[in-house]
Formats: C-alpha cells, sequence, structure tokens
C-alpha cells in the first residue's frame, strides 16, 4: 500500500515542455503509468511517446487519467490547477515554482469541497517506489521500497534523507513533497495525517524548514500520533526578515524560528536532530527501539 500514488495511479502531465517531457520518460522507464500529456493547441500530437491533448478532461475521458502531474509556467499555473480540478483527477502535483502568492489564495478558495488534493506548488512531487509510482522529478535511484514515510518542504532534503535511509537498508513508503511556498494544497500535518492512516507506513520523517507555523500545526498531531516521527528544521543560522530559497523560507516573528519549531516538536515527543547528516542514523535508531527493524 501507499500513499497519494500507487501501481494503479494513472499520470496526466499538465505542460509537455522539456521539463515534461524529460519526467515522462523517467517515470515510465520507472514503471509508472503516464498515459496522457496536455498542451493546448498540441492534442493529437506525441511528445515523448505520450499522447498529447488539449485538455485535462480528455485526458481523464479518453486515457483514465487520475494524477496530474503540473508543469505549467508561473503566470498560467493557476489555471491549471483549477482545470484538473475541475476535470476531478484525484491529485494534483504542482512542480511549478514561483506562481503569485495571491494566484494561490484563489486557488485554494477555488480547492474548497473539490475531490481533488492539491500537491505543492514549488515542491519534487510524489514517489511510492515500492509501487513504481512516480509523479516529480525526483531521482528513482536513491529510492528503496519499505514503511518509512518521508515528508519534507524541501525537495534537495528529500532525496538527501532518502539517499542515507536507502544507504542504511531502510526503505520508503511514500516520499511527499510538499512545497516551499507561503500558501500550499497539503499542509505538513495533513501529510502526517496520511502516513498515520496507512497501515504500510511504520515511521515518519519529517523536515521542515524557517518561515509559518506549520511545523507548529504539525506537532500539534504528532502528540497523539501512533508512529515514531524523525524531524529536522532546515535555516537554524537564517538572519530574521532574509528569504531564505523558498519563499516561505522567512523568519517573520518568533513563531517562525527553527528552535521554536524544534521545541515544539520536540515536546510533542519527535526525534529532532540538529544536522540533516543525523536523519538516517536517528530513524534507524528509532526503529530498532521500537522493534520495527
Amino acid at each position: 500500500m501507499a500513499v497519494l500514488l500507487d501501481a494503479a495511479s494513472r499520470i496526466v502531465i499538465q505542460g509537455m515542455g522539456a521539463a515534461g517531457q524529460r519526467e515522462a520518460s523517467v517515470s515510465r522507464a520507472f514503471g509508472t503509468q503516464v498515459v496522457c500529456g496536455v498542451t493546448p493547441g498540441r492534442g493529437g500530437q506525441e511528445l515523448a511517446d505520450v499522447p498529447v491533448r488539449n485538455t485535462v478532461r480528455e485526458a481523464v475521458d479518453e486515457f483514465g487519467a487520475d494524477v496530474s502531474l503540473i508543469f505549467v509556467p508561473a503566470p498560467f499555473a493557476a489555471d491549471a490547477i483549477a482545470e484538473a480540478a475541475a476535470a476531478a483527477v484525484s491529485v494534483a502535483i504542482c512542480i511549478t515554482e514561483g506562481i503569485p502568492t495571491l494566484d494561490m489564495v484563489r486557488v485554494r478558495r477555488y480547492l474548497r469541497g473539490s475531490a481533488t488534493r492539491l500537491i505543492g506548488p514549488n515542491c519534487p512531487g510524489v514517489m511510492s517506489p515500492g509501487e513504481r509510482a512516480r509523479a516529480g522529478i525526483m531521482p528513482p535511484d536513491v529510492y528503496l521500497p519499505g514503511n518509512v514515510g518521508v515528508i519534507s518542504r524541501s525537495g534537495t532534503l528529500v532525496y538527501e534523507t532518502v539517499d542515507q535511509l536507502t544507504s542504511l537498508g531502510i526503505g520508503q513508503s511514500t516520499s511527499i513533497g510538499v512545497g516551499g511556498d507561503p500558501i500550499i494544497g497539503t499542509t505538513q500535518r495533513e501529510a502526517l495525517e496520511l502516513f498515520e492512516a496507512d497501515a504500510e507506513t511504520a515511521a515518519v520523517v519529517l523536515i521542515g524548514e524557517i518561515g509559518g507555523t506549520a511545523e507548529q500545526e504539525a506537532a500539534d498531531y504528532v502528540r497523539g500520533m501512533s508512529k515514531p516521527v524523525v524531524a529536522f528544521i532546515a535555516g537554524a543560522t537564517a538572519p530574521p526578515g532574509r528569504r531564505m530559497g523558498h519563499a516561505g523560507a522567512i523568519i517573520a516573528g518568533r513563531a517562525g524560528t527553527a528552535a521554536a519549531k524544534q521545541q515544539a516538536l520536540r515536546e510533542a515527543g519527535a526525534a529532532v536532530v540538529e544536522s540533516p547528516a543525523e536523519i538516517g542514523a536517528t530513524m534507524q535508531g528509532v526503529l530498532h527501539e521500537r522493534g520495527l527493524l
């Protein structure tokens, strides 16, 4: 079993430019069902051996697509997310960086009550290695099927964490890059809820960043979880008021600091590490302690 994606997932890629074509080829080689691409005006063509249609609705009706992977440029990405939701795909994963915040405010409002779950934007995507299911930009070769879930605002730290776990023989159930923007579709807390409900996930790595209060909200949920959580907060040395990499990684008030987030997670019972280099070994220790490895 996996979270968000499984072997039956049928992916449509919105935005079949160079990135969309490249990732379609990588995902198909991995074993993922990439069934269609969408680029308005190019319907009827084939790109990277993938049939292309003009709309997501055509991809759903003709090919049974149920997950959308979005590479549409930032000025048009909000409309692409809305189009995916209007076509009632179960999951829309938006890789695009730089979507205007006001656009995302409108998207969040549009998605209220929708059957579509949004992951991202500004995220690396979702990967369920045991299901050969990949919707994103993550390198498949560092993944290993297993029972540890991974949640991260940072794409790079997803890959680093997964590589550490795999090197120790600890496989992953699913990794979710929730995205580094101030307004995202699925929060860290909501991702934790998915893993808590997943019978095949035994433990979770949670990678947060400075800025906002998402990690404190996640900590509230960690307190009641039955599964152990190992957490790392990036940006501990960042100066207040300076954005560090992601649009959401800016300290504006005491709650947004790494120290405040670390404290909240420790008090909730998570094993908090000070360096990303400690994530794999710490998870190994937690799994041994719980008799899960």
